[in-house]
């Protein structure tokens, strides 16, 4: 398993962390997500994800990978 870390932009607050972790912990192969909203950043564990799929989860939250 290994861990990647993303850029999101627009994240400002907790409400916002949790609904990117909630679109990109729906992905199939994705065991954690960690988003916090102070660094943009969100570390994603697991393995057979795409990068794709993580850009659409992110955007289907309302956010944008930077």
């Amino acid at each position: 398993m290994a861990t990647q870390t993303y850029n999101v932009e627009g994240m400002t607050c907790g409400h916002c962390e949790l609904s990117v972790q909630e679109e990109i912990s729906e992905i199939a192969g994705v065991t954690g997500v960690k988003a916090d909203h102070a660094s943009g950043n969100v570390e994603v564990t697991g393995e057979g994800y795409t990068d794709e799929q993580i850009a659409a989860a992110v955007e289907e939250a309302g956010y944008k990978l930077a």
